[in-house]
This record gives structure tokens, C-alpha cells and sequence, in this order.
């Protein structure tokens, strides 16, 4: 779902020896200080820190720019996606399918919204969910119940009434056939798209071009400082275009309140603050230009290794999407080689992610084992993430193409030898 954990901020003392950071969040920041002073000075002077005009501006524009009627502002990505899985409807004791091929939070938020999760693999070239791999689950793996025009998972024994496909390293999943099957099964589509802010699908059945948190019942997108439109702390927002939907994330994310003191059921704690909404606003404006430089970054990187012919999966881009290039994600049988190579040339990597959430200690009640999803696996124990960034400049690339080759054939002739 996420670049989670430590991020790195492209500061330190061997910056000046050609370090290349996995992520630099300090050059932004610098070029947007004064924008971004000022939103910390207009909270502080009218003491607006909790919801209010700030928060509602933002998810105006944010609902405007995800060409969705709705935007509620969310504490985080993980509040976004289970609150919008409870105000669609999910129900404590459902089945809820989504992949193992994504951050924790994702599976996680079925969790939390008393569900339980359940899997199918990973599209090979994409690693976005497999539509034929849904189709099968839901053919093979589900009983019929007539009563409620709905599955029920043969491994849960519980009705299968939501999928969640993650748009993964800022790349859409093929949305027409899955909405095509929920339609057929009766399931509830909720999008993660928390790695997706501005990520565009080609609907052949519209026949127009669709933004990522447009397409499903709701979407939930997380605003962590690395994200392509990151916060300075933690954020998240909920789309839609239902607004009976929309209403009840409101009242979810603010204790089940109607109105002050008016509870009409329990909720939780998950309101955006005022501060994070006015730093999101000001970085919004600015979201179309750095998705943008990141294509051009993603291009560039796409030439160097065309052109060193060096034997590494590069991403795919199908005709029907126009991703963001959160991450640009090569793959290889010898990652921690390559990693470890590129660590000693002052290179950031990051692996998105090591160990698929089936085989997770996190998930071993739920029986799952190695093999169970073959794909996920694979990718897991190959992917590697390369730095991206939109001020990645062109002779930064230059030296990773440069020393993945160095490295890669080093490994070539030792394996010969």
C-alpha cells in the first residue's frame, strides 16, 4: 500500500561524496518553505486546527483533481481505507479478496473493519491484481448463495462481499474486467490508490480516460511524507460518488457524531488536522508538474537501461494506464547483491516488498503457505525499488544505470567462473 518505514531525506554528511538518496523529501520542502510557513502561521493565529475552512478547501480540491464528487480527509491511509470499507457496507464476519503483494495497512484495514481477508495473486508484469486470477477465485473458491446474489468463500465460510485492488507503485489495475465481475458477484469496490494520487486507467467500456479514486464504490489514498503528494506527518482521504457514502466517513472518522455531542452510532478518532490539510493544499498545486518530472525520470531510466543492455525486468506500462511512478521498481534474481552493491556506491534502494502478506507472521492462523501464490512470491524475492524522485537529475541516473551494470556483470562473471 505504502513507502513505509524510515525515510530518508537526502541530508547527511556524505551527501557531498555523491550520495544518491532512495527519496530526497528536503529539496521540496526548501523550494515550498515560505508557502508552507505560511500555513503553519494561519493555524497558529487563528487557532484552526481541527477541521474547518482549511480542511474543507482541501477536500474540494482534492476531490476535484480525482474527478470524484466526494473527498473526506482522513487521519491516514489506513483510517481511509477501513472507514471506507465500513460506510460502503463491509460487515464484521465478511470476506474481503484483495493480493498479498502489498504493504501491511491494506490487509490491515479489512482486519480492522472486522472482516477477513482473502487472496489472489498478482498480475506477473503489472503486479496489480490479476482479473483472470479473481474470476477463478470466484468461480473455484466461492460457493453460490442465492439468497444474497453473493459468494461465500469456501476457506472462510463467510459471504465474499468486497475486493480491494491496490494500484501499486503508482500504477492503476486493470479496473474494467473487475468491475465487470463485481457487478456479476455483487461485490463492493473499494480502490487503494494510496500509492495512485493522479494515476490515470483507459476504460474501453467508458471509452475515456479514468482517474485513479474515481472508479470504485469509494477509494482510500494515503498523504505519508513519501507518497507523491505527501504531508508533513500522517493524512489519508476517502473518494467517492456516493454520498450517503461520503456522510457516513464523516461521521466514522469524528465519533459517530451527526452533530457536537449527537452520536448516532460509534466511531473513531480519524480526522485530518488542519495543518497537514493547508500543507496539502499548497502541495496539490504542484502535483500534476512533479508527477510529470517523475514519468520523465521513469522514461530516462527506461533509455539508460535499453541502451546498457543490461539483463534486469524493467516496469510495464500498459496501453491502458498512465501511471505516476511512485516507484521505480526493476527486478532481477540477485537483488541483495544488486542492493548491497549499489549501498556501497552511496545508492539508496528499497524493497516494496520482501515478504508476501500470506506468509507474514502477522497472518499464520490463517494457514496460508509457500506456494499458495506463486507470482507474489517470485516478485517479493526479486523486486527492487531504485531512487525516484522528480529532481533526480539526469547524470544521478546516469551513475545508478552505471553501477547496476557494474554490478550485474560483475555477478555474470563470477557465476562463469
Amino acid at each position: 500500500m505504502t513507502t513505509h518505514g524510515q525515510i530518508s531525506t537526502g541530508r547527511g554528511p556524505l551527501m557531498n561524496m555523491g550520495e544518491i538518496p532512495f527519496l530526497d523529501l528536503v529539496t521540496v520542502h526548501r523550494e515550498l518553505r515560505e508557502e508552507l510557513r505560511s500555513v503553519f502561521e494561519t493555524a497558529l493565529d487563528t487557532a484552526g486546527f481541527i477541521g474547518g475552512p482549511v480542511v474543507q478547501e482541501f477536500e474540494r480540491d482534492f476531490s476535484e483533481f480525482c474527478d470524484s464528487q466526494f473527498c473526506v480527509g482522513m487521519a491516514s491511509g489506513t483510517d481511509a481505507l477501513r472507514l471506507a470499507l465500513v460506510a460502503a457496507g463491509v460487515q464484521p464476519g465478511d470476506t474481503v479478496v484483495t493480493v498479498p503483494f502489498t504493504f501491511i495497512a491494506t490487509t490491515e484495514a479489512i482486519s480492522q473493519a472486522g472482516a477477513w481477508p482473502d487472496f489472489v495473486d498478482i498480475d506477473e508484469r503489472t503486479y496489480t491484481i490479476d482479473p483472470e486470477r479473481l474470476r477463478a477465485y470466484l468461480e473455484t473458491e466461492c460457493t453460490p448463495d442465492r439468497r444474497t446474489s453473493r459468494v461465500v468463500s469456501k476457506r472462510t465460510g463467510s459471504p465474499v462481499t468486497a475486493v480491494v485492488p491496490v494500484h501499486l507503485y503508482g500504477q492503476v489495475a486493470d479496473m474494467d474486467p473487475i468491475l465487470d465481475l463485481a457487478a456479476q458477484y455483487n461485490l463492493i469496490v473499494v480502490e487503494d490508490a494510496c500509492q495512485a494520487h493522479g494515476a490515470e486507467y483507459f476504460s474501453k467500456k467508458a471509452t475515456r480516460w479514468r482517474k485513479a479514486g474515481s472508479m470504485g464504490r469509494a477509494a482510500a489514498f494515503s498523504f505519508y511524507p513519501g507518497k507523491n503528494l505527501g504531508a508533513c506527518g500522517e493524512a489519508g482521504a476517502v473518494t467517492t460518488d456516493d454520498e450517503r457514502l461520503a456522510r457516513r466517513s464523516r461521521m466514522l472518522r469524528d465519533h459517530g457524531q451527526s452533530r457536537k455531542y449527537f452520536h448516532d452510532f460509534e466511531g473513531y478518532n480519524g480526522r485530518l488536522d488542519a495543518i497537514q490539510a493547508g500543507v496539502l493544499g499548497v502541495k496539490l498545486r504542484h502535483l500534476a508538474k512533479w508527477n510529470e518530472q517523475r514519468r520523465e525520470r521513469a522514461r530516462a531510466y527506461d533509455e539508460l537501461f535499453a541502451d546498457s543492455g543490461v539483463p534486469v525486468a524493467l516496469p510495464h506500462v500498459p496501453s491502458w494506464s498512465r501511471p505516476v511512478c511512485h516507484l521505480y521498481v526493476v527486478r532481477l534474481a540477485d537483488r541483495e547483491r544488486l542492493q548491497k552493491d549499489l549501498a556501497a556506491a552511496g545508492i539508496g534502494t528499497g524493497i516494496h516488498y520482501p515478504i508476501p502478506l500470506h506468509l507474514a507472521t502477522a497472518y499464520a492462523a490463517l494457514g496460508f503457505r509457500s506456494g499458495d501464490f506463486p507470482v507474489a512470491e517470485q516478485a517479493a524475492s526479486q523486486v527492487l525499488s531504485l531512487p525516484m524522485f522528480p529532481t533526480l537529475s539526469p547524470a544521478q541516473q546516469r551513475r545508478i544505470v552505471a553501477e547496476v551494470a557494474s554490478s550485474v556483470a560483475l555477478a555474470e562473471i563470477g557465476a562463469r567462473r
